[in-house]
């Protein structure tokens, strides 16, 4: 255990954080302001696609979204029932298929993190862009390392 104040003092923080965002239901908030009849899982796939800025394998979907693929696999067949995602062969590979943004899908994502950044942004008025950029880029890295961490430990 560590007997750093300041470490001490972040996972409280990261605690309410995440209880902000979750019992605040910012995604359920958003997603009702931004007219989307999606549910989290569902929004999780679109919002992967659209920050991968091209089409994914579902296992490549699956890895980001750090789930199994079968739960990607049911989301994307019911997004794709929906007409917001399609499948398209892989340029690599034309056996394989991707699956990528339809316009309705990237036109919904849009709305909801246009809703989702002008809290953030709101929330953040008042800080430089230094700020933000070093949160940003902390926090990524954060993330990024706990999240190499937990991945090498034994289950």
């Amino acid at each position: 255990m560590s007997d750093d104040p300041v470490l001490a003092a972040l996972l409280p923080r990261i605690t309410q954080l995440s209880t902000v965002l979750s019992r605040g239901r910012v995604v359920e908030r958003a997603v009702a302001a931004a007219g989307i009849d999606l549910d989290r899982p569902a929004l999780s796939v679109l919002i992967t696609l659209h920050t991968a800025g091209g089409p994914l394998r579902v296992g490549e979907i699956a890895a980001r979204m750090q789930v199994v693929g079968p739960h990607v696999t049911r989301q994307v067949n019911e997004l794709e029932r929906r007409g917001l995602v399609h499948r398209v062969a892989d340029p690599a590979d034309q056996r394989a298929r991707l699956v990528e943004l339809a316009p309705e899908g990237a036109d919904a994502v849009g709305r909801y993190l246009r809703e989702v950044l002008g809290w953030f942004s709101g929330a953040m008025a008042g800080w430089s862009e230094t700020d933000r950029a070093d949160l940003t880029r902390l926090l990524g890295r954060m993330v990024d390392d706990l999240t190499a961490q937990v991945d090498d430990e034994p289950a």
